[in-house]
């Protein structure tokens, strides 16, 4: 109920007082960036002693320029367009009336998230910009780091005078707890789960509120016959190695069969130097091994399989048809990427290929709110209903109808 009132109360907030209560967020977290950091080591070595691998430890680290980059991504929300009253169409109807739509917040939001600190912040600044209370529940590996988090998002929101129950981290971890909260109907209007599969079908199948989706990141490279090679190579390095256990990085590379003998024999060492296991299948193999490139027989289960670490499928495909026929049957619609320079091919990929994202002659790792411009994000909906995609502040209002008239009665 708390939640509830304080949505009440951001409704009638100021696009400034918004923006001064992120400004003294990002202001609170630089100052207690020495305790934030303190409380994440005590989860990360918890994390170690459960024996957690390095994806999951990256994903659950804060060090000092992290905890800047959080309040980097928390001042940049704060400089964006606030998206509450914006009048996104208008018209007039014969009989005079005036109709415009226009944005308001969607009310109280329930993120379930795992691991990744950062989302903490992200998610109170997005939702408090939009208007949106939030009640935030992490996962136990990180509970510590994000009680210090919420403390310091508390004292931003007290100092510009707005309800500090706008902003609630659920002070447990218990799964009770999170049933209790997906019940909620009529109190919470939205849930948003980020962390693995697991979490999300758990959350989908308890759920009596409505649920934005996003089950994995089973992302595809394919590089088409008539791709530069150099720009191919540099960009499934990235897409692969850079961060291997985020949702947005690359899990299956697709090469077109006229050119897998040379592309694979670059890429293969270029991907091995980074510590990337490969698991490839008949063609692609004997292309690796020519090249001396250590590489493992895929099993059938590696393709369409999210790692969520430095492992890679590879496949030898016969053209665009059997690339896009791949992707289809084994995508999860997070993000699909080409490499080409046939214009045309580009653009029957990006509208043939369904995807919250299609990336063309660049990395997947760019499907993510603040580099495509949206600030930090809530997240990627591998949903089609509400939002497709990365999700920013537009993403987290509804739209209403506003219609103005002079005394127009219906017949």
């Amino acid at each position: 109920m708390q939640a509830r009132v304080a949505a009440r109360a951001l409704v009638s907030a100021s696009t400034e007082q918004k923006n001064q209560a992120l400004r003294e967020m990002a202001i609170a977290l630089r100052g207690t960036s020495a305790e934030l950091v303190a409380a994440n080591a005590l989860d990360v070595e918890a994390a170690k002693s459960a024996g957690k691998n390095s994806a999951f430890l990256d994903r659950l680290l804060l060090d000092a320029g992290r905890v800047e980059a959080m309040a980097a991504a928390v001042e940049s929300v704060a400089a964006l367009p606030d998206p509450v009253g914006e009048v996104t169409e208008r018209w007039t109807r014969p009989n005079g009336l005036k109709v415009r739509k226009e944005r308001l917040p969607l009310g109280v939001v329930l993120m379930i998230y795992e691991a990744r600190p950062n989302v903490t912040s992200d998610a109170a600044a997005l939702c408090l910009k939009s208007g949106n209370a939030a009640i935030l529940r992490g996962g136990s590996e990180s509970f510590r780091t994000n009680q210090a988090i919420a403390g310091a998002l508390a004292i931003g929101l007290e100092k510009a005078g707005l309800p500090v129950h706008a902003v609630q981290l659920v002070p447990t971890t218990d799964r009770e707890s999170m049933l209790e909260l997906l019940k909620l109907e009529g109190l919470i209007d939205l849930c948003i789960p980020r962390g693995g599969e697991g979490l999300i079908r758990f959350v989908v199948e308890h759920a009596r509120v409505p649920v934005v989706k996003h089950y994995q990141g089973v992302c595809h490279v394919y590089v088409e016959q008539t791709a530069d090679l150099e720009v191919a190579e540099r960009i499934i390095v990235n897409a692969k190695a850079s961060r291997p256990g985020v949702c947005n990085a690359a899990e299956c590379l697709l090469v077109d069969s006229a050119i897998a003998t040379e592309f694979l024999a670059q890429a293969g060492r270029a991907l091995a130097a980074k510590g990337v296991e490969l698991r490839a299948d008949l063609r692609a193999q004997q292309a690796l091994r020519a090249a001396g490139v250590a590489v493992k027989e895929a099993q059938a289960d590696d393709f369409g399989r999210e790692f969520l670490e430095l492992i890679l499928a590879v496949k030898v495909v016969d053209g665009f048809e059997a690339a896009l026929a791949h992707i289809a049957q084994f995508g999860s619609e997070h993000t699909e990427a080409i490499v080409t320079r046939d214009e045309a091919l580009a653009r029957r990929f990006a509208r043939e290929v369904t995807a919250s994202a299609v990336m063309v002659n660049a990395s997947t790792r760019f499907n993510d709110g603040g580099e495509l411009g949206l600030g930090a994000e809530i997240g990627i909906s591998t949903s089609r209903l509400h939002a497709f995609g990365a999700m920013g502040l537009k993403e987290l209002t509804a739209q209403k109808y506003v219609v103005e008239g002079d005394g127009q009665v219906r017949g």
